[in-house]
């Protein structure tokens, strides 16, 4: 790209260019992340010795007593920390579930078997169309807990790659659809339940025989699928991508080389191989059907459910459904001739993951410790008894309410952690005020989301770092960051507006989902 072009790149967004390339300069300028979480632990554990000698008049909702900040800097938790220190590291989920996943779907991106998958893709799909795509494909994998992190967006920045668009606008849309708009999919999923258990047990604070339906904010859910599909679509292709233009991708990348075409082997090497997963997804649907199968909660037959067995199961099941087609397409090709190609292949992938694993160490610790302080859980209960103190009208109500999640979002980054602090409050806050608990839940939902993608506290934050380091090795939290801050902007502005037209509109937000409440 030449000085001219990139000088009127940067002129046409003005402003707005000028900002994120500050925010990026100074998000990069920052230690590397595995540094920044480190000294995050150690402020932290101080600032815990200074508040633990304040008292504070919040109540936590889930004990019933007052609550207050824990002095890590005391003796009994310098030696829990020291103790529990090896294992706060291996239990920490998102390490887990990524290198699991990544060990089956690294022998089917060594092996070929992904390019050709993507090079039949991207024949079929119209490149105007690449990006909506893209953001769809990532909020259906909410059905699968957290796939989307480790399968979807990767695969967007080789999609992207592929089309001869900058890769970090394919990871920053399908960061956004699988974070961003993680309260939006056409499909229940088993966060719906989750966050029902939390609302129907603050709801009965209220009223004790109000029953709150699973898909509650499933009908709302669907239309924002499709309003987010077409935002972020205009912010990536209009905002995002734009501004890349003058980002250099790094020339020895070798993510994707010729996608224009395969041969013949190749090609029914592939549809071989995407039998194999598709007969390996038949098999599962065939297991998981019956009323008394053994991959679903027992006690009450869900399949969604956390408790579920075939929720459990997700990473592995991802494993599976790609080793073995990823094997299979490797030896019809040639690109695997022994077994011992197969674990090599495991092997690269891992090699790949390495600054990952050091980044997590340190972000496993710090959330430890952060967690342990409690500064968390009076963070959010300030900002719900700040709802209180203010006497709004129900519409002012629930968008002061979806900012105060949003900016508490930043902070507390669990979903079900968050819901279970706000929730006995706000619920029956909002019930007071003639606002139903669907509706306070469809904002929270909102607010929850939107804030995910800026936050470098979200677990999966740092493997988009690394991700994005792949085409850009000086990529950092602050270009990730600078990327992401429109769609995060965005999204929250304008899901804030369709929400208030749907309930405008009187649309249903789910089954059985009110929008008001009214004392018996």
């Amino acid at each position: 790209m030449s000085t001219t072009d990139s000088k009127k790149s940067t002129s046409g967004n003005g402003v707005l260019n000028r900002f994120l390339n500050s925010i990026e300069y100074v998000g990069n300028k920052l230690p590397d992340p595995a540094v920044m979480f480190f000294w995050a632990m150690i402020i932290v554990m101080l600032l815990s010795a200074v508040l633990a000698q304040v008292g504070f008049d919040y109540v936590d909702p889930r004990t019933g007593e007052q609550a207050k900040v824990v002095n890590l800097l005391s003796g009994n938790e310098l030696a829990n920390l020291l103790a529990s220190m090896v294992t706060t590291f291996s239990h920490f989920a998102p390490l887990g579930i990524v290198l699991v996943a990544m060990l089956g779907v690294g022998v089917a991106e060594q092996s070929g078997f992904i390019n050709t998958g993507l090079k039949k893709l991207l024949q079929v799909t119209p490149k105007r169309l690449l990006t909506p795509m893209l953001i769809f494909v990532s909020m259906i994998s909410h059905v699968g807990a957290d796939a989307g992190y480790v399968l979807v967006i990767p695969i967007g920045g080789i999609l992207f790659y592929a089309a001869g668009r900058h890769p970090l606008a394919g990871i920053a849309a399908a960061f956004a659809g699988v974070s961003g708009g993680f309260a939006a999919n056409i499909l229940p999923t088993a966060n719906d339940a989750l966050l029902q258990s939390f609302t129907q047990t603050a709801a009965r604070l209220v009223d004790d025989g109000y029953v709150v339906n699973v898909l509650c904010n499933w009908f709302f859910g669907i239309g924002s699928t499709v309003f987010l599909i077409l935002v972020g679509w205009f912010v990536t292709d209009k905002i995002v991508e734009p501004r890349l233009k003058s980002q250099k991708i790094d020339s020895d990348m070798d993510a994707v080389e010729d996608m224009s075409s395969y041969s013949a082997q190749e090609n029914k090497a592939f549809w071989v191989s995407t039998l194999v997963m598709l007969a390996g997804i038949i098999a599962l649907t065939l297991w998981a059907w019956p009323t008394d199968s053994t991959l679903r909660e027992p006690g009450t037959g869900s399949l969604t459910s956390y408790a579920s067995p075939l929720a459990k199961s997700i990473v592995p099941i991802i494993f599976v459904l790609f080793v073995i087609p990823g094997a299979v397409y490797g030896f019809m090709t040639r690109s695997f001739s022994r077994s011992k190609d197969v674990i090599d292949a495991m092997s690269t992938t891992m090699g790949k993951m390495s600054s990952y694993i050091v980044m997590m160490f340190f972000c496993a610790l710090f959330i430890f410790v952060f967690g342990k302080s409690n500064m968390g859980t009076l963070v959010a209960l300030a900002g719900a008894e700040f709802l209180k103190t203010i006497e709004l009208g129900a519409g002012a109500t629930i968008v002061i309410a979806i900012l105060s999640i949003a900016s508490i979002n930043l902070v507390v980054g669990s979903a079900s952690a968050k819901w279970a602090l706000l929730s006995p409050v706000l619920v029956p806050m909002l019930m007071h005020a003639g606002i139903s608990p669907e509706l306070t839940q469809a904002a929270y939902r909102v607010g929850d989301s939107t804030t995910n993608i800026v936050t470098p506290l979200m677990v999966f934050f740092p493997l988009v770092v690394v991700y994005c380091q792949r085409y850009v090795k000086n990529a950092g939290v602050g270009t990730v960051i600078s990327i992401m801050i429109p769609y995060s902007v965005i999204f929250l502005t304008t899901w804030i507006i369709f929400l208030l037209a749907w309930w405008g509109l009187g649309l249903p937000l789910g089954i059985e989902a009110p929008y008001t409440y009214t004392f018996k």
